[in-house]
């Protein structure tokens, strides 16, 4: 044991407030959830990203997320800045022994890797959910193969099991030090993908959707009590901090209509879900204990707090005051969280807090905007609402409050100016570097919004047309290798080849296409171009580049003239 706290901080996906048996949701049920929460410091005004990768850079940088470059979960978007200091870079600097286990979502090539941002340990899956683009080929939540530190390596168990066990393997490894054990589950993202067991006890009360997004919640439940048990039988749990939280609003505990009005479900009766400017796409639980800090009975705080206040709370909280901790929590937008969880309200200020969901190539001034001052919150530059009086945000009373509705426009122009100041910027994944042997690009990382990139390995499998260009930096003169793939390396089949099956989901099936042609474009200018064959497993390039930023597109051509994204390149460097 060490003085300074260890931290286990768990972050569930798309799980919603309402999602926990401690909101009063009617039917799921989280006994060891609602247990922490009797035990915890409740922050019961919380906000997050509205979506997955942007609440993830805030919570690991203290900073809004449009400023890390991340304002999207793929499209090159996802990608935290390669200069910006995540808590875990923080925390290893000052002794902490760091790992985390589960979904990353800030980027899988170097420099962006979580083995590049302060992580001694990481096995992750790829891309923001577990059958997406970048993760191993046929992963379905049972008996998948992560990214150990980059290499693959296969497992047995459902994920949600595997991740919270290798977090306590860590923890054990570890005891003798302190550590920051980051456990971000995937589930319960969709595809809602769970034993029968889980499900049986929903299925009758809810729409089978519901149902299996509850057993996926009920299963972290389970887990959670593990966690827990594990700490006290370990001597750990008294000078642990122990976090958990959510990452936006529900996704699929809940429906609502085209106005964002709850139609079905349990969202605690707030307006919108996952994704939504309104409170329930941001509103989110966080709950912290630390028996040793004092904080193991419930607290209830009700002032308005945001994830780019994890960082600074964590320093405080460890006692972190060298010169580097300093300056990073002086780098950050938030505010350490402690003297509200001490009970000193009276110095704590009347902060505006912003967060937004842009999901485009570029962001557009206030769209999906929530302004927040207290109980206030202006939407989109245009509806004023307070939550006070309505937490429903059924009443627009902007004209009513004309004054204050201007001071709340004044306050995200401000902030506007400060997070755009980078937004014209590339993000390039680094080919060539020292110590990199392959990067494998994929067509999650491709520039573009939702309708441009193929995301999910089962947009690969129907062979989604999309066209675009990776940003790269080329890390040194010389020639590069490229192979191009309509499949990835570990599938080993050719380009023309299908896979035989229904498509019926991401991990069945896969079209035929009569591919002819294969493209390597720099820059904007084709360079090479070869013939597609049956027998070929990729088209091989090898293209000189300059050390420098890049764009770098690689196309395939069908019989028909279709002209799609090659959606996996492996680029090696070769000489000089």
């Amino acid at each position: 044991m060490t003085d300074r706290p260890n931290i286990v901080y768990v972050l569930t996906d798309d799980q919603g407030y309402g999602d926990t048996g401690f909101s009063g949701n009617p039917w799921i049920k989280t006994p060891n959830l609602d247990h922490l929460w009797s035990e915890s410091v409740a922050f019961t005004d919380f906000h997050t990203g509205p979506t997955c990768a942007p609440t993830r850079a805030s919570l690991m940088t203290g900073r809004y997320h449009n400023s890390t470059g991340v304002w999207h979960t793929i499209g090159g978007r996802s990608l935290l800045r390669k200069d910006e200091v995540t808590i875990a870079s923080a925390l290893r600097r000052q002794g902490y022994k760091t790992g985390i286990f589960g979904k990353w979502h800030l980027g899988d090539c170097y420099p962006y890797r979580p083995q590049d941002r302060g992580f001694d340990e990481a096995i992750v899956h790829g891309g923001g959910g577990i059958g997406q683009t970048p993760d191993y080929w046929g992963n379905d939540y049972f008996d998948d193969t992560y990214f150990d530190m980059g290499k693959p390596r296969p497992f047995k168990g459902y994920c949600t099991d595997v991740f919270f066990n290798l977090g306590m393997e860590f923890m054990e490894r570890n005891r003798d030090r302190p550590f920051f054990c980051y456990i971000p589950t995937n589930a319960p993202h969709s595809p809602l993908q769970i034993e029968e067991e889980y499900v049986r006890p929903y299925r009758a009360q809810m729409t089978e959707e519901r149902a299996r997004f509850y057993g996926m919640i009920a299963r972290i439940d389970e887990n959670m009590g593990k966690l827990r048990a594990y700490l006290k039988e370990s001597g750990l749990a008294d000078n642990t901090i122990l976090i958990f939280m959510t990452d936006n609003g529900s996704a699929d505990g809940c429906k609502t209509d085209a106005s964002g009005f709850v139609t079905e479900g349990y969202n605690m009766g707030m307006r919108g879900r996952k994704g939504s400017e309104y409170e329930g796409g941001h509103h989110t639980p966080f709950l912290l204990h630390w028996p040793q800090g004092g904080f193991n009975t419930h607290v209830v705080v009700n002032e308005l707090t945001a994830s780019i206040d994890l960082m600074p709370t964590l320093l405080d909280l460890c006692g972190l005051n060298d010169d580097d901790s300093v300056r990073y929590a002086a780098k950050c937008d938030g505010k350490s969280l402690l003297p509200l969880m001490k009970g000193e309200n009276a110095g704590w200020p009347d902060r505006m807090v912003v967060t937004d969901s842009q999901r485009l190539v570029n962001p557009v001034k206030w769209k999906s905007s929530c302004t927040m001052l207290g109980k206030w919150r202006l939407i989109n530059g245009r509806e004023l609402y307070n939550l006070a009086d309505d937490p429903e945000q059924r009443w627009d009373i902007s004209g009513d409050h004309r004054d204050l509705a201007a001071q709340m426009r004044k306050g995200y122009e401000d902030w506007w100016e400060k997070v755009s100041v980078q937004f014209d910027e590339d993000i390039p994944i680094s080919i060539g570097a020292d110590g990199i042997k392959v990067t494998v690009l994929t067509s999650h990382d491709i520039r573009g919004s939702d309708t441009d990139c193929a995301w999910n390995q089962g947009q690969v499998r129907q062979g989604m047309v999309c066209r675009s260009y990776w940003e790269i930096f080329a890390e040194k003169d010389g020639e590069y290798h490229f192979e191009t793939r309509r499949w990835p390396a570990e599938e080993n089949r050719p380009i023309r080849e299908g896979i035989p099956g229904e498509i019926v989901d991401w991990w069945t099936g896969g079209k035929t296409l009569d591919i002819q042609k294969a493209e390597l474009l720099v820059d904007g200018e084709i360079w090479q171009t070869c013939k597609v064959n049956d027998a070929d497993l990729y088209s091989e390039f090898t293209q000189t580049l300059k050390k420098g930023n890049h764009h770098i597109s690689a196309y395939f051509t069908d019989a028909n003239g279709i002209v799609r994204n090659a959606y996996y390149v492996y680029v090696k460097y070769k000489s000089s």
